[in-house]
C-alpha cells in the first residue's frame, strides 16, 4: 500500500504486486529544507508466516540516508536495478536528497560511493550513529520526520548554485522528451559539455546520459505497467530511441526482462 503526500512514486517495478507486500509512505520536507531534500520515505512490512518477497526498483539519481536496524548508511546512486529481499517484519526510514544535493553536506565527490554506501560515521561522525540509534527507538512517523529534520538543520550547508543548476536540468529532462542525448542539455542550458560531465560526476555520482536514459525507462515501465502500450516501436520513438531494438536492449539490461515480458508478468501483456 502506498500513502503519499507528494504524488505517486516512480521507479518501483511491479508496483501493484508490491503494494500487497509492504506499506510505503512518502512525506515532503519543510520549506527550509526543500532545496536539499526531495522527500522522506518509510517502508514497513510484516511477512511473518509468508514467503520472502524480493522488490526491485529503478533508482533515481539521488543519494539516500537510510535508517534500519544493523543497516543504516548513506546509499549512493545505484547505476543498475536495485533489489531488496523483504522477510519476516521490518521498517526502514529514508531521506531522499534531491539530485546533487547531498554533496554540500560532505564536500567530497559523490561518485566515490556510486553503487555503494558511506557509513553514517564517515559522513557525520559519531553524531550520525547517535542519530540512527535515536531514530530506531521511534515508531511515530511524525516524530521520525521531526528528528530527521532537526538533524539536517543542524548541519545544513550553504546554498550551492550547482545543486540548483542540476535540479533545473533534471526537471527539464523529465518534462521534455525531446532531450535524448547530452548535447541536447548542453544546447538548452548553454553549458560546456566537459563542465556538465564534471559537475554531474562530482555532485550526482552518475553522468547526464545515465540520467536521461533512466527517466525514459521510468516512463516506459510506468506505461507498460498501466497497460497503455499498444506498440513498442511507437513507445521507443516517443522516448527518444532511434529504433525498437535499442529500446528493448536498454530496458532488458536495466529491468532484467524485455518490455513485453515485463508487461505480461503483471497480466498486462499478450
Amino acid at each position: 500500500m502506498v500513502e503519499s503526500e507528494i504524488g505517486n512514486p516512480r521507479g518501483i517495478l511491479n508496483l501493484k504486486a508490491a503494494e500487497r507486500k509492504f506499506r510505503l509512505s512518502l512525506h515532503p520536507p519543510s520549506s527550509d529544507l526543500r532545496f536539499f531534500v526531495e522527500q522522506y520515505w518509510i517502508v514497513t512490512w510484516d511477512l511473518r508466516g509468508q514467503e520472502p518477497y524480493r522488490q526491485e526498483v529503478l533508482p533515481h539519481p539521488s543519494v539516500h540516508l537510510v535508517i534500519e536496524k544493523d543497516r543504516s548508511s548513506i546509499v549512493g546512486v545505484m547505476s543498475g536495478k536495485f533489489s531488496r529481499l523483504l522477510e519476516d517484519r521490518g521498517q526502514v526510514f529514508g531521506v531522499k536528497f534531491k539530485p546533487g544535493a547531498f554533496y554540500p553536506f560532505v564536500k567530497s565527490p559523490v561518485s566515490q560511493f556510486t553503487d555503494g554506501s558511506l557509513s553514517l560515521s564517515d559522513a557525520f561522525g559519531v553524531n550520525g550513529l547517535c542519530f540512527a540509534q535515536a531514530m530506531l527507538r521511534l515508531e511515530d512517523k511524525g516524530a521520525m520526520i521531526a528528528l530527521a529534520e532537526n538533524f539536517l538543520r543542524e548541519r545544513l550547508p550553504a546554498w550551492d548554485e550547482n545543486v540548483g543548476l542540476i535540479n533545473r536540468i533534471v526537471d527539464r529532462i523529465i518534462a521534455d522528451r525531446a532531450i535524448t542525448k547530452v548535447d541536447d542539455v548542453v544546447r538548452r542550458f548553454n553549458l560546456n559539455k566537459r563542465t556538465l560531465q564534471r559537475i554531474f560526476s562530482q555532485y550526482v555520482g552518475v553522468g547526464p546520459k545515465w540520467v536521461i536514459k533512466r527517466y525514459r525507462l521510468h516512463e516506459a515501465a510506468e506505461q507498460l505497467a498501466d497497460g497503455g502500450v499498444a506498440d513498442l516501436s511507437t513507445l521507443a520513438l516517443d522516448l527518444g530511441y532511434f529504433d525498437q531494438a535499442h529500446f528493448i536492449k536498454d530496458f532488458k539490461a536495466m529491468v532484467g526482462r524485455a518490455p513485453a515480458e515485463y508487461a505480461k508478468g503483471m497480466g498486462l501483456g499478450s
